[in-house]
């Protein structure tokens, strides 16, 4: 047994060659590799279902008694399984942060694993250990399914590098190419701690389709042609330094008997909601239900069956205007002084030291708010000395902090809301409850500073929230 570890685990994929590396690993005599003891329709291997006295049902009820019988009856060998995404998740979460547990990651080209996969469902042919009884087909290629293949592997490839990143562990990358590189293995062996070495790789399994894909794929140009059209480097993805944000569950403004629970997001329409809501019971903004922890709010939600969450978008632009004007410009705000004051003094922001001031004209407030702005994108993209602001932060990741509580059930648009905020009253049984709105006090309105300069700016800095809800080129 190791002193190092209590199993290990290689994470791959079908037609990856997993079970080449299972096979050769285990030519050495204080390793076992059982196989892929999570396969969802077997235990280890095809027509095997209980092992160490633990079958199916019990697996499935409580998938870790398996683990820890394979650990318990391993003998001098290190034990091991091979893991691929489908297997059982809760197993993963148990293995993935444990350090006692070697980690093998085991790849292979994409495309490669797909043509092998498709060929091997053809011809029902999972295994060759004689070329005599080898099997081929020709298989069509299907852009949407190896599109969904790529995904599910990606999407696995990134959670086992976050695991390991987050828990401070090493893996040992082994490529599909090195299956057969005998000093590859016996550095494997090594890291696993086995006290032998091979001198050959296990010669028991075949290659089953040597030939290049021309040879494999009936319509090869097509995909050429579509694979061609793959952005493999994630061109288009849009970087994002923005810090993640907490769910500001004490923001939430709740009703006392109406089942509505607001979800603010700061910079949008939050006090005149507010307001709304107090009219509706006929009390006091005072006496709406807000500072709340977790466990009050999941009381209230029991108490309100049926009830409704909600949240407020509003126009980047009006919303980093607004900002601009309430918590930037006036100088006597006191929660706002000392990023005003960096702002001025490091950042260069043109404005009154007192606040407004006669003789400070459009043009000036253009300017200072231009400078603002280029302000936002250098935080937003972690490169100034300030921490990102929830109301300066994208509605994006507001929204996506809410959702560690929990995610609202209507997004409302600010422009929308005399219509849609009386529909949503009405679902709790609240009718006439009219809503309006005064616009926000500004030195200037809008339209007199607008340009296409700010347009573009302001594109660049919330990006997500333009692409993810929709928003076109601000119009009055």
């Amino acid at each position: 047994m190791s002193d190092r570890f209590d199993a290990f685990v290689i994470f791959a994929e079908m037609r990856t060659g997993s079970n080449y590396l299972e096979a050769t690993l285990n030519d050495l005599p204080d390793l076992n590799c059982l196989g892929e003891v999570y396969n969802p329709t077997f235990m280890g291997h095809h027509n095997t279902f209980e092992m160490h006295g633990i079958d199916m049902d019990r697996r499935e009820e409580k998938p870790l008694d398996l683990l820890e019988a394979i650990i318990e009856n391993a003998g001098d060998a290190l034990p091991g399984f091979r893991f691929f995404h489908d297997h059982d998740p809760r197993v993963l979460d148990r293995i993935l942060p444990d350090p006692r547990i070697a980690k093998v990651i085991l790849t292979r080209n994409p495309l490669e694993s797909y043509v092998s996969r498709r060929i091997a469902t053809e011809t029902g042919q999972w295994r060759l250990t004689d070329m005599k009884h080898q099997k081929s087909a020709k298989v069509e290629f299907r852009l949407w399914e190896f599109e969904t293949m790529l995904e599910d592997l990606q999407s696995f490839q990134i959670r086992l590098q976050r695991g390991l990143q987050t828990t401070g562990q090493a893996a040992f990358y082994i490529r599909y190419e090195d299956i057969n590189d005998v000093e590859v293995v016996n550095g494997l062996a090594r890291f696993l701690r086995s006290s032998h070495a091979l001198e050959a790789t296990n010669s028991k399994l075949k290659k089953q389709n040597p030939s290049d894909l021309s040879q494999k794929v009936e319509n090869y140009d097509h995909m050429v042609r579509s694979l061609a059209k793959l952005d493999r480097f994630d061109l288009s993805r849009t970087p994002n330094f923005e810090p993640a944000r907490h769910a500001a569950v004490p923001g939430f403004v709740l009703m006392p008997e109406t089942g509505l629970m607001f979800m603010p997001i700061r910079g949008a329409a939050v006090d005149p909601i507010r307001d709304w809501m107090a009219g509706l019971e006929g009390i006091g903004g005072d006496k709406l239900l807000t500072g709340l922890k977790q466990k009050d709010i999941r009381q209230w939600m029991r108490k309100h069956p049926g009830h409704r969450s909600f949240t407020v978008l509003r126009h980047p632009l009006e919303r980093a205007y607004h900002v601009f004007n309430s918590c930037i410009l006036p100088a006597d705000r006191p929660a706002y002084a000392n990023i005003r004051r960096v702002l001025k003094n490091r950042y260069n922001l043109p404005i009154p030291k007192d606040g407004l001031i006669p003789g400070y004209y459009a043009d000036q407030h253009k300017e200072a708010f231009i400078a603002f702005l280029n302000f936002l994108k250098g935080n937003l993209a972690g490169q100034t000395s300030l921490k990102v602001e929830q109301i300066f932060a994208s509605q994006t990741a507001l929204i996506q902090g809410m959702a560690n509580f929990a995610l609202p059930d209507r997004i409302l648009r600010e422009e929308e809301l005399i219509e849609d905020l009386p529909k949503l009253a009405k679902t709790q049984g609240r009718d006439g409850a009219e809503f309006d709105m005064a616009l926000p006090e500004v030195p200037f309105p809008l339209t007199e500073i607008n340009d296409s300069e700010i347009e573009s700016l302001i594109f660049d800095i919330y990006r997500k929230d333009f692409l993810n809800f929709g928003f076109q080129t601000w119009e009055p």
